[in-house]
């Protein structure tokens, strides 16, 4: 499992400005050796969606004496002295950011004298993409023909000389769309919602990887992978390229959708029709007209688009010599970013809500990931990120944050350690954890590696349809990545499900089955023989695929538990067995495999050599004392694939303590002393892992 840091290194107590991130200081690299990092994400260059030229004088450009004073170096020079501890890179490309920015210039245009942050100097203008591609500034800058020798062309055969208005996404009445995101409110600049469909932005988005390449990073980092999806907030995208795009997806249908009778297929445009009968693709969206196919063609356009950077990186790399790691930022990790996991190395993810206990999502993400290692960073907007930072700044909230780390391990994935990391574009303050906290937390981890598996031996397997249960997510998540909101009124089955078992300490695996559309369906009945149970929550839809692995789990012996809404196409079986999604004595129809009495989410990792671990996350936590309870004495019953004489327990202080084993009808019994924070208690044959 990776160890990552969130290494935005923004400064404390003022905004989080992007896309250009704080020069480096070598000091840093020993707090991230002390961290025990082995990757860095959104870490280095991202200053491409400002201009090429910018994000070389990132990369390579001169560092001023005064500044050597204190170790300050460019970021290729910082990548290089992180290769020496041992520590990976990735440079960070912001697909969906195309920047403006005011500045003081020199009359003579030859030197900038403040950026961003204005101090009355100066001659004022403006700074950014459009100005890079249309020459503006020929004494500060490369023309632009020096990336691009025959220029930029747009797929109308066009010179393009204005970026952001070639290539920006647009509503549905042609507006351009901002990430308002990282638009500080406070700020003059501007910061456009780019297009990736858009064969020139592709082309620049190249170019920015090139260099970042050039410069040693370890791996790229695709930023807003899913772009132009992400732009639905905003009504969009209508631009040219998404509506000849979609054009041409309609007319390789084999049957037209019956709402197009009448319409030349030749010169259709999506947003004008919508807009003749009264729709703004706001309102309503998912019961827009075509709204089904036009996200199908999003999600087949996210897919190619992706791959393509992807494999551009790598062979650009390759023709350097060197094998690089790709990866993008899935978000919350929704149906629409499976397909993109094909083209990943590490899956990187910025969860949409930030909570104090979330063990249910990182099962979800473990399972999206598969064999690959996963990453989160945590999210400012609409979760508890801002009460904790304040918390920790008052010298409390320990425990909490311990908790937001070991949930992830135990779960089977990795929680970063915020290093200067993002907090939004309101908020002025960025969020590094206390150094002493951070570094007992990734010892302890580090130090551990022999007791984390991706694999499990847990007996419950709750299966997430894409086809069932994206309509609903849909509807529950309806606010803007600035809100992050959830409409509770909105009950998503899967989740409660998942929230259950999660809270009576129940060990469970996520199975992901696409719908075919977001991405192929890959249901596998040999997946589901070593689950007792699996739960179908509100599975209403069953691909051809899907419905075959269930008869053939059924046909083994296994037990199939349905909730709410039930597939037609669900075989018929005595071992089909009804319940309610929210209680847990009819979703486990063979009982618990993990009885206690505490306060726990558990997760049981099967290790190598033979031995599970039992990983056991104490949600206990006192408000008025600010720590989680120590419980002592806690009874523990555990239900194994096979006999362990032998028990450990290993406390997150790093304290061993051997536990008396009886087994009663094959359920091990076991009392620990002592259950903190966080407890592995390991059943093991002789010494254990």
């Amino acid at each position: 499992m990776h160890r990552g840091v969130y290494f935005d290194a923004w400064f404390p107590r003022q905004h989080c400005y992007h896309p250009s991130l704080p020069p480096r200081r070598l000091r840093m690299i020993d707090d991230l050796e002390d961290y025990r990092a082995t990757v860095l994400v959104w870490a280095s260059m991202g200053g491409g969606s400002l201009s090429l030229p910018y994000l070389e004088q990132e990369a390579f450009g001169p560092v001023d004496a005064r500044s050597r004073f204190y170790g300050f170096v460019n970021d290729s020079e910082f990548v290089a002295a992180c290769h020496e501890r041992g520590i990976k890179v990735l440079g960070i490309v912001f697909e969906a950011q195309g920047w403006e920015f005011p500045v003081e210039l020199t009359e003579e245009e030859d030197a900038v004298l403040a950026i961003n942050e204005l101090r009355g100097a100066g001659r004022r203008g403006w700074m950014g993409l459009r100005e890079f591609s249309a020459n503006r500034y020929p004494k500060l800058w490369k023309p632009v023909e020096h990336y691009f020798p025959g220029g930029l062309v747009n797929s109308d055969g066009e010179p393009v000389t204005d970026l952001i208005e070639e290539c920006v996404a647009r509503d549905i009445h042609g507006e351009p769309c901002h990430a308002h995101w990282v638009e500080c409110p406070d700020r003059e600049h501007q910061c456009f919602y780019m297009d990736r469909n858009n064969p020139v932005w592709r082309e620049y988005l190249k170019a920015v990887i090139r260099i970042q390449i050039d410069a040693g990073v370890d791996g790229i980092q695709l930023d807003e992978a899913e772009l132009p999806m992400g732009a639905f907030q905003y009504g969009a995208c209508f631009c040219k390229d998404c509506m000849k795009g979609f054009r041409a997806h309609l007319q390789r249908l084999p049957e037209a959708d019956p709402a197009l009778d009448g319409v030349d297929l030749e010169t259709f445009h999506y947003g004008e029709w919508l807009l003749a009968q009264g729709h703004d693709f706001k309102t309503g969206r998912e019961s827009t007209p075509l709204f089904g196919e036009y996200y199908a063609f999003q999600c087949l356009s996210i897919k190619k688009y992706f791959a393509e950077l992807a494999g551009y990186a790598r062979d650009h790399a390759r023709s350097r010599g060197r094998e690089i790691i790709v990866s993008g930022n899935f978000f919350n990790c929704e149906p629409m970013y499976l397909a993109l996991a094909d083209d990943v190395d590490l899956v990187i993810t910025e969860m949409r809500n930030t909570t104090y206990r979330q063990p249910e999502w990182y099962r979800y993400v473990a399972a999206f990931a598969g064999d690959k290692d996963v990453v989160v960073v945590e999210n400012p907007y609409g979760g508890v990120v801002p009460e904790l930072i304040g918390l920790l700044g008052e010298g409390k909230g320990y425990d909490l944050f311990r908790l937001s780390l070991y949930e992830a391990a135990a779960m089977g994935v990795n929680m970063s350690v915020p290093y200067g990391s993002w907090m939004g574009s309101v908020i002025e303050d960025s969020f590094s954890a206390p150094h002493g906290l951070a570094v007992e937390i990734q010892d302890f981890l580090a130090g551990h590696e022999g007791l984390f598996a991706r694999r499990t031996a847990n007996e419950v397997a709750v299966v997430f349809s894409v086809a069932s249960t994206r309509e609903l997510i849909g509807k529950a998540d309806v606010s803007d990545n600035t809100a992050n909101a959830r409409d509770e009124s909105v009950v998503v089955p899967y989740r409660v499900v998942t929230g259950t078992l999660s809270e009576s300490a129940v060990p469970y695996d996520v199975v992901i089955w696409a719908d075919g559309v977001t991405a192929p369906d890959r249901a596998d009945g040999s997946g589901l023989l070593r689950y007792s149970t699996v739960i179908l929550p509100d599975v209403f839809a069953l691909t051809e695929g899907q419905a075959a692995a269930v008869r053939r789990y059924l046909a083994a012996g296994g037990t199939v538990v349905v909730t709410d809404r039930v597939a037609d196409a669900l075989p018929r079986h005595d071992n089909v067995r009804a319940a309610r999604h929210d209680v847990l004595g009819e979703l486990l129809p063979h009982g618990r495999q993990v009885e206690t009495p505490a306060p726990v989410a558990a997760n049981l990792h099967r290790l190598a050599g033979g031995s599970y671990a039992l990983h056991l996350v104490n949600y206990d936590y006192d408000r008025s004392e600010d720590a989680v309870r120590v419980r002592t004495g806690v009874p523990l019953r555990v239900r194994l694939p096979e006999s362990r004489p032998h028990a450990t327990a290993v406390a997150s202080d790093g304290t061993r303590t051997p536990l008396e084993v009886t087994q009663e009808d094959g359920v091990h019994v076991v009392r620990v002393d002592t259950l903190g924070v966080y407890t592995i208690v390991v059943f093991h044959d002789g010494e254990p892992a």
